[in-house]
């Protein structure tokens, strides 16, 4: 019988991870250094005043094992679009605008070919952004970075900066039954969940495919597939927070469905309910290529590890729903409601008259 597939066994154990994560309460010590007012404690992080009516939201975030299809494709022009979009899409979640980006790359070698092409990325990820990038540091660290191939390893983390006022905070702490989840649509597998993908779907890690393959219902090779850049959604939350009041925003990321549990701890007696699904084909192909290769990924487990086709929600009151998505849909993004707020104290996906419940 064909064993179970998790995230934890090809090596990103949630459980580890969270009991490792309580560390980082050492850090709230530091908030006495605030110089002009108290830290403002948000779902998914923090931002700092730095005047009377100014907020920042500092995000910093690393593309991970993405680099890794990238070497595997030889293909270096649009990681940098994923490391800005994984910083820049986490700071809108505050209401905050970003306005300026800074990376820091650690290389085998900064080879200049390299360096160009990931400037590429970086460049147009800044600009769908709309935000400057004043600083960066590349650093030469070869007994650090192996990589794939010889020469060309590489990781690549983003900061970025945003600003904002008081008026402008998505607090996400006033949800109530009835509200609506806005899915705005992912551009595929964005860029978490690639580990377990890797090991599925290509030869290298031990999974189906050769990398230029282009499996039945593809239009173009696999390695490209997994390789489209993360989607940013910068601009339409940006034009949606200036005439429709968002109530919570999530960036559905690492954990993927998990992470609106988050919005549970700041909103007591509530739950939700996802009804809305149209996975892109990369996803069915590593649900479908676990079992020929003699695995399984659960339902569960593909709902708690990749967006299935969502990469970015906005929660809103039901009355401001057709507003929002027509708002949405008039800057360039695909959104939909794909759920809502119930009183169920649960996540709960409904897929193909199946119900889902996730838990970590």
């Amino acid at each position: 019988m064909p064993e179970k597939f998790t995230y934890a066994e090809v090596g990103v154990d949630r459980e580890v991870r969270a009991q490792s994560k309580k560390a980082l309460a050492l850090l709230r010590r530091t908030y006495k250094f605030s110089r002009h007012g108290k830290i403002v404690k948000l779902p998914y992080g923090n931002i700092f005043p730095i005047g009377r009516d100014s907020y920042l939201d500092l995000q910093i975030e690393g593309v991970g094992t993405k680099v890794l299809v990238a070497q595997l494709a030889n293909k270096y022009d649009t990681i940098g679009i994923d490391a800005v979009a994984l910083a820049a899409n986490d700071v809108i979640r505050s209401g905050a605008k970003p306005i300026a980006i800074s990376d820091n790359i650690h290389a085998h070698m900064s080879d200049p070919h390299l360096v160009k092409e990931w400037m590429k990325g970086i460049m147009k990820g800044a600009e769908e952004a709309q935000c400057i990038v004043p600083s960066g540091e590349i650093g030469d660290v070869a007994e650090v970075i192996r990589g794939l191939v010889e020469g060309k390893g590489f990781d690549m983390v983003v900061a970025c900066l945003g600003e904002l006022s008081r008026k402008e905070i998505i607090f996400g702490d006033n949800l109530k039954l009835g509200d609506v989840v806005i899915g705005l649509r992912s551009s595929g597998i964005h860029s978490n969940g690639i580990t377990l993908a890797r090991k599925v779907l290509f030869k290298h890690w031990g999974g189906k495919f050769d990398p230029f393959d282009v499996p039945d219902g593809f239009k173009r090779e696999l390695i490209h597939e997994v390789l489209e850049p993360m989607r940013l959604y910068v601009k339409p939350i940006t034009k949606l927070a200036d005439k429709v009041k968002i109530k919570a925003a999530v960036h559905i990321t690492g954990d993927a469905y998990l992470k609106f549990d988050r919005l549970m701890a700041f909103n007591k007696n509530i739950g939700f309910e996802f009804n809305h699904f149209n996975p892109q084909p990369i996803f069915k192909l590593i649900q479908s290529t676990a079992r020929q290769i003699g695995r399984i990924i659960s339902d569960e487990e593909m709902f708690k590890t990749f967006n299935m086709g969502w990469g970015f929600a906005t929660i809103v009151d039901n009355s401001t729903k057709d507003e929002a998505i027509d708002i949405l849909q008039t800057k360039g993004a695909e959104a939909e409601q794909i759920g809502k707020v119930t009183d169920s104290e649960k996540i709960v996906i409904k897929l193909r008259e199946k119900k889902i419940l996730l838990s970590k």
